[in-house]
């Protein structure tokens, strides 16, 4: 996943303590693929940018009007599969996200490593460029990235508040299981700090209906799973859902 480049630090890495060895050593093996698997356009890649993806880059709506009256792909795929969807949305360019939807951009596709607007949204915390999006008709329910995961389990696990609440009133598959084997629910422990974000997202998820039965690959419960990291205020939420 992609680094807060206005504080210097990675979501993706949030500081891991917990008690059981076996659940921390499993959570930091998942992270360095996390941390790496959104790819936003570096410089170089910018600077080879066909006119489309250049224009969404940029956020020049007169120049994307210009290339859809004059036939241009909006779908075309760049080096790393971005279309210029993709693009202006890690650029956050809301100008370029609307004037491609007006054109028919396909919403929904996913980039090379599988990602789709609304989860590269959902990782950068964009809670308004992921409204843009979701009221454009893009979907909260896709299946994307390298874990078979959504944009809702990515925001649970970066503890995201904000956007797991739009992903959830937009009907995002609260249960779904990745390929860790983790629901959103249990990302926001396992993956999380224990803190204020991580707590409002399990409240989120837990008010909305989020199972708190379905257990990791190792059979333990979500409730287990936030004892064995001393996350005391994940505990009693959990309990106060009726976990066990």
């Amino acid at each position: 996943m992609i680094a807060d480049r206005g504080s210097g630090q990675n979501p993706a890495m949030p500081e891991l303590r917990c008690r059981d060895r076996r659940a921390c050593l499993g959570a930091l093996l998942a992270l360095p693929l996390a941390a790496l698997a959104q790819t936003a356009p570096r410089a170089d890649e910018v600077a080879r940018f066909g006119p489309p993806h250049d224009a969404a880059h940029r956020g020049d709506v007169a120049a994307l009007k210009r290339l859809v009256a004059s036939g241009a792909d909006v779908n075309a795929r760049d080096g790393h599969g971005r279309t210029p969807l993709h693009v202006a949305t890690f650029a956050r360019q809301r100008g370029a996200i609307a004037a491609l939807a007006e054109a028919r951009a396909d919403l929904g596709l996913l980039e090379n490593d599988r990602y789709d607007a609304v989860t590269i949204a959902a990782v950068a915390d964009d809670e308004e460029t992921l409204r843009l999006l979701l009221a454009r008709g893009a979907s909260a329910r896709l299946v994307t990235s390298r874990y078979d995961g959504t944009a809702l389990i990515a925001a649970a696990h970066l503890g995201h508040d904000g956007v797991v609440r739009q992903l959830i009133a937009a009907g995002a598959p609260l249960d779904h299981v990745n390929n860790l084997h983790w629901t959103a629910l249990i990302e926001s422990i396992v993956l999380g700090d224990g803190g204020a974000r991580h707590q409002a997202t399990l409240k989120a998820l837990l008010d909305a209906g989020a199972s708190t039965k379905l257990a990791d690959r190792q059979g333990r419960s979500p409730l287990q799973l936030a004892r064995d990291r001393g996350y005391d205020a994940m505990v009693r939420q959990l309990q106060a859902a009726g976990a066990r």
